[in-house]
């Protein structure tokens, strides 16, 4: 399941970004709200964990837009507030859940989950890749019982193409993904690891092809 992570508290972010990757789950992190707005109208995701307080525009603005364009993705807000009004102004924007810091990581996971099943979404822990086999608990990928030798930054562009399997993804969200929002990497650098990925994965029924100018698409035979 894709999750994207919007808190400008980087290492909140990042652990809950480990908690969930672990898990199984695609994690795309953003600290701006005007930058996690952008990102959600072009890229979207399954679930979304969203702070209040957010720099360049609040999590409120960012929900308000969300169900004004009619997206109807569960989101969860996290906030320091407690306040009865906040919680309730939270809900009106359309918020799903409400979870006020500090809080565990394991309730967290629980009201993801609980959205989730809500909502009738369905985490594949196995996801077939042509004559490959992608395991997302271990982040592995599978030929048989056999497991490929590939370096953490390959996986991660491959977790990337399968989460938007079928369609373009732009040289900058790649490189987001491998690199980590933010992180100061030319676009370029994404093009090595792709010529690589292809030819680990040529022969297994896996391709993936250039959109010039625009971005990278995976396509597999299943």
């Amino acid at each position: 399941m894709r999750i994207a992570v919007i808190e400008d508290n980087s290492e909140l972010a990042d652990g809950i970004a480990y908690r969930l990757r672990d898990r199984g789950h695609s994690v795309d992190i953003l600290h701006d709200g005007l930058e996690a707005a952008d990102f959600l109208s072009r890229e979207g995701a399954d679930l979304v964990v969203l702070d209040i307080n957010l720099p360049g525009q609040s999590g409120l603005d960012v929900l308000r837009s969300l169900r004004g364009r009619g997206d109807g993705v569960p989101v969860i807000l996290l906030t320091a507030r407690s306040d009865t009004q906040d919680r309730v102004a939270g809900l009106d924007a359309g918020a799903d859940d409400y979870l006020v810091k500090p809080f565990e990581m394991d309730e967290l996971e629980a009201r993801l989950r609980a959205l989730a099943r809500r909502r009738d979404l369905v985490f594949v822990a196995r996801e077939p890749l042509g004559r490959l086999v992608f395991d997302r608990g271990s982040r592995q990928v599978m030929d048989g019982e056999s497991a490929l030798d590939l370096p953490r930054r390959e996986v991660a562009l491959l977790e990337c193409l399968i989460e938007r399997r079928g369609r373009i993804v732009s040289k900058p969200a790649l490189t987001a993904h491998v690199y980590g929002t933010g992180a100061d990497v030319e676009e370029s650098a994404i093009e090595p690891h792709v010529s690589r990925l292809r030819r680990r994965l040529d022969g297994y029924g896996v391709r993936i092809k250039t959109a010039r100018g625009l971005g990278y698409m995976l396509e597999s035979q299943e």
